[in-house]
């Protein structure tokens, strides 16, 4: 069975400027990153938006349910900025597609070179094959229920809420 993955930009796919030394969007890494990882998995990459998840807007959240709801594919994983992760994930459950969808991020960005990215997108596609339908946050080998995690941004990791 095939896996969807669907880009939305967030850090994973963040490049550095040395001129300005700012970070800005131009292709996603995720090809790169699934033949590193030698992924043996059949996926089907496609880039919805490129956007720092702090500017996706409601439409934006809505677009990814919609590209959720119309895959055919019943695992799906989304790529996306962890500073508003869980509010995506709110929206995707609301939409109730039937389907396991599991967001990822990163904390670091890949062209760094010592990104969390590689790791959280291989938990991401393997746990997605084994969850039943449902909305989940994969971040640094650990799975959790959309509606049980928060960011805790002082120690920049996915901790339960409860």
């Amino acid at each position: 069975m095939a896996i969807r993955i669907l880009v939305t930009g967030g850090t994973f796919d963040k490049e550095y400027d040395e001129l300005t030394g700012r970070l800005f969007f131009k292709d996603t890494h995720i090809q790169e990153m699934l033949r590193l990882g030698r992924c043996r998995v059949s996926v089907t990459v496609e880039t919805v938006m490129m956007i720092d998840s702090l500017d996706m807007t409601a439409a934006d959240r809505e677009t990814i349910a919609r590209r959720c709801h119309e895959a055919a594919e019943k695992w799906i994983v989304v790529t996306h900025g962890t500073d508003t992760m869980v509010e995506t994930a709110e929206v995707l459950a609301a939409a109730a597609t039937g389907k396991a969808i599991v967001l990822t991020g990163a904390m670091v960005p890949w062209a760094f070179g010592s990104s969390d990215g590689l790791f959280n997108l291989g938990s991401a596609l393997s746990f997605v094959q084994l969850l039943p339908a449902g909305v989940y946050i994969a971040m640094n080998g650990r799975c959790f229920d959309w509606h049980d995690v928060r960011k805790d941004r002082a120690g920049g990791v996915f901790e339960n809420v409860r």
